[in-house]
């Protein structure tokens, strides 16, 4: 593999992550508009953003361990997969744009992982 390809790869799942989670954050912006007290509307911002919370924590542990990111990016991907089946039961097009992105940068994490196993890089 040329070394082009493979900072690719190493940078690849870690600037999704970060840039999902701030789409994610984006959600929180309706808070505003429900016209809530300041401390109910705080609260309801934090809410709002735990799940961006919960990434970029995600990502912090997976900078030096990729099998936390590749794990806990599918198994956030399948909770919010039986989530929305289960309990809201969205549209498939409304879940693959949350589940689906979280696949893919389990698969990225899982190959940074298999590549320093494999002694690819240090």
């Amino acid at each position: 593999m040329n070394t082009y390809l493979r900072v690719a790869l190493f940078w690849a799942p870690r600037a999704l992550l970060f840039a999902f989670s701030g789409f994610l954050s984006l959600f929180a912006i309706d808070v505003f508009g429900e016209n809530l007290g300041l401390w109910q509307t705080l609260l309801a911002l934090l809410m709002h953003l735990l799940p961006s919370l919960v990434l970029l924590l995600t990502l912090v542990l997976a900078w030096k361990w990729e099998w936390v990111g590749a794990g806990v990016t599918a198994a956030l991907g399948i909770l919010f997969l039986w989530w929305n089946y289960t309990v809201r039961h969205n549209a498939a097009s409304a879940v693959l744009m949350i589940a689906g992105p979280l696949f893919l940068i389990s698969g990225l994490y899982l190959n940074n992982w298999i590549q320093r196993v494999r002694g690819g890089r240090s």
